[in-house]
């Protein structure tokens, strides 16, 4: 029964192509370079992040997955170099991605900036034959093997932000449908879909070290229906934050976060799921993880103290 649901889930995924292609993250409002590319650079620091996401714990074989995005600006004012990393399992099928990202950010007023980026590169989708079974009678080779091919990807995006107060992003991912061809002489119409992505937040400040920051991020494949995630952060001094969010007809999640010394950073999310998957599964979890690079930040890091009489050079 299990290979049965595979096969029903892999045509849903790649063959049909009727559903969501990319990957699924919580903490999205905590790293919008796997969203778009036109973050990428928005920033005086280089910064590298990783989300690593455990779907649905207690059902076997469940989605996992796992993501690295680096991006930074470059010496040049106003653009940005970025790289975003995924590979994401579910059951016999793996899809692992990497796209390299170029963005330009046209200041538009102090601390306010249009960012336009642009994304390529280049999509594997496989299937691991030994966990299929066929419907009707045919290769069975195809149940020895693994099967992968390989697709180009391109994506656009646009991002609006003023730095420390908001930001709202649009982007088009797999914006070229290319064919997905794993299995040669069987007939199906396989592609890359379009995706659109739009999200933005708001930092309301509350008072001298708190602030408060609603997000949301809305997604849609064609003919797919939309996903509407919709987040609230509630953040001290910048280092530590406290949240939930909500994934219309999916799960409810809460958040948690700190960031030692506007450094390394750490983020963990646990997601609730209204399904009737709950009735299988302990929940979701996943968990980002983050490390600046800049010169400037880490002149601001604290100096160790000095004993009294001794001579600091």
């Amino acid at each position: 029964m299990k290979k049965i649901f595979y096969i029903w889930l892999f045509s849903l995924l790649t063959v049909c192509g009727f559903a969501q292609q990319l990957p699924q993250y919580t903490q999205y409002m905590l790293n919008e370079m796997a969203i778009n590319p036109a973050v990428a650079g928005k920033d005086d620091f280089a910064e590298a992040r990783s989300n690593n996401r455990y779907q649905w714990v207690g059902i076997n074989d469940a989605p996992r997955t796992y993501m690295l995005t680096v991006h930074g600006p470059l010496k040049a004012k106003n653009m940005g170099l970025g790289m975003h990393l995924f590979t994401d399992i579910v059951g016999p099928t793996r899809r692992t991605g990497l796209n390299f990202a170029y963005a330009y950010h046209a200041k538009l007023k102090e601390d306010m900036f249009l960012s336009m980026g642009l994304s390529a590169g280049i999509l594997q989708w496989g299937i691991d034959g030994s966990k299929l079974i066929l419907h009707d009678d045919g290769d069975q080779s195809l149940l020895t093997t693994y099967q992968n091919t390989y697709v180009p990807d391109f994506g656009v995006g646009l991002y609006f932000h003023k730095k420390n107060r908001f930001y709202f992003g649009f982007s088009v991912p797999q914006i070229y449908q290319a064919p997905i061809n794993l299995y040669q002489g069987v007939d199906g119409e396989g592609k890359i879909v379009n995706h659109f992505n739009l999200n933005g937040a708001y930092k309301f400040d509350l008072g001298e070290d708190w602030k408060i920051e609603p997000s949301f991020l809305v997604k849609y494949a064609v003919p797919a229906p939309p996903k509407i995630d919709g987040g609230l952060r509630i953040i001290y001094k910048e280092q530590i934050w406290i949240g939930g969010a909500y994934r219309h007809n999916d799960a409810f999640t809460g958040l948690i976060g700190y960031m030692y010394k506007n450094y390394l950073t750490i983020g963990y999310s646990y997601d609730y799921t209204t399904t009737n998957i709950r009735k299988y599964s302990t929940g979701t979890h996943e968990i980002m993880l983050g490390i600046r690079f800049s010169r400037k930040q880490a002149a601001t890091w604290e100096q160790p103290a000095t004993a009294p009489g001794s001579l600091q050079l």
